[in-house]
C-alpha cells in the first residue's frame, strides 16, 4: 500500500505541475498578445512631428514668441496641425487667444488669430491630465497639404487681455508648455 500511495501522490504532483505550466503558458500567451497589440498600435501612430517649449516661470511674456522649425518632406499626404498647451491651476481665464504665423520655405507667411476654450461652463479646466497640469490639444489646421518641401517655421504668441481693457496682458500666468504636433491624416479621413 505504501508504494501505491506514493504513486498516487506523484500523479497528483504531476497534474498540479501540469496545471501550473498551463497557467504559465496562458500568461505568456497573454503577454505576447499584449506586446504585439502594443507594437502594432505604436507603429500606426501618424505623428510626423511633436515638440514642446517650456515657458520659464510659468508666465508667458507678451513679446515671447514660441517658434518651431519643422522639416517637411511629404508634399502629397494631408496633415492636421495641433497647438498643444499645458497649463496649471494658475491659469486664470476660460479661453486663450493666440497669434500664429507659418513661414513657408518659399517665404510665404500665413498669419492667424485663434481662440480656444480652456474651461467648461462650470469653470473646470478642459484637457487631459490627472495632476494640476492639463494638456490641451487644440486643432490648428485640418487636412492640409504642404505645398513645398523644406523648413516651415511655426510661431505662436499669446494675445490675452482682461475684459474691458485695451492693452494686452504683459505676462500670462499658468502656461507651462507650448507645443506643435503634426499628424498625417489617415487615408480614410480624406
Amino acid at each position: 500500500k505504501i508504494p501505491i500511495n506514493g504513486i498516487q501522490n506523484r500523479n497528483k504532483t504531476e497534474s498540479q505541475s501540469q496545471l501550473i505550466n498551463k497557467k504559465r503558458n496562458l500568461m505568456n500567451s497573454f503577454f505576447k498578445y499584449f506586446w504585439i497589440v502594443f507594437l502594432l498600435t505604436s507603429c500606426s501612430n501618424n505623428t510626423v512631428f511633436m515638440q514642446y517649449k517650456t515657458i520659464s516661470t510659468n508666465a508667458w511674456h507678451k513679446d515671447s514668441i514660441v517658434k518651431f522649425e519643422v522639416d517637411i518632406i511629404d508634399t502629397i499626404a494631408k496633415h492636421t496641425i495641433y497647438i498643444n498647451i499645458r497649463n496649471d491651476k494658475d491659469y486664470g481665464f476660460n479661453n486663450i487667444f493666440l497669434v500664429t504665423n507659418i513661414d513657408f520655405p518659399n517665404k510665404t507667411v500665413i498669419s492667424d488669430t485663434l481662440a480656444y476654450r480652456m474651461t467648461d461652463e462650470r469653470g473646470y479646466f478642459l484637457g487631459t491630465g490627472v495632476t494640476d497640469i492639463k494638456e490641451n490639444k487644440l486643432e490648428f489646421k485640418e487636412k492640409i497639404q504642404f505645398p513645398n518641401k523644406g523648413i516651415y517655421t511655426f510661431s505662436i504668441q499669446h494675445a490675452m487681455r482682461k475684459n474691458g481693457e485695451e492693452k494686452g496682458l504683459v505676462s500670462l500666468d499658468g502656461i507651462v508648455n507650448v507645443g506643435i504636433e503634426i499628424e498625417k491624416t489617415a487615408l480614410n479621413d480624406k
